[in-house]
């Protein structure tokens, strides 16, 4: 959890095991899967799918939502005051149309990172 808390980088199980197995030789990589599936389970952690790159996970203290890279696969948090407020309009609305009973919502936006249009020349 405290690795998940100080590094806003979006890690992958793979990611974080290789940084925790450096400080904790002994830490195995189905620990460190059954943990982030406790968290998760637990709702302090999210995951979040990216394609072939696999699951990325994110310690979800306040709400946000992500941009994604379409050409690298970054994931950057986004902070907007009413995000909670509008997704919860949302989930209402679903609710409303489809009678399902919401559990959540993960909202992602999609787009080339300034890096990625550096490299390509774009704008």
């Amino acid at each position: 959890m405290t690795y998940l808390v100080t590094h806003h980088n979006h890690p992958t199980v793979e990611t974080i095991y290789e940084d925790l197995n450096q400080e904790s030789p002994n830490l195995s990589l189905a620990t460190t899967y059954n943990t982030l599936k406790l968290l998760v389970d637990l709702g302090l952690v999210i995951e979040l799918a990216n394609g072939e790159d696999g699951v990325h996970y994110d310690y979800f203290n306040k709400p946000h939502y992500h941009i994604i890279c379409t050409n690298c696969g970054k994931i950057t948090d986004v902070f907007y005051d009413g995000f909670a407020k509008d997704a919860h309009r949302m989930e209402t609305e679903a609710a409303k149309q489809t009678g399902y009973q919401v559990s959540g919502n993960l909202f992602e936006i999609y787009g080339l990172c300034p890096e990625c249009q550096a490299k390509l020349k774009t704008k």
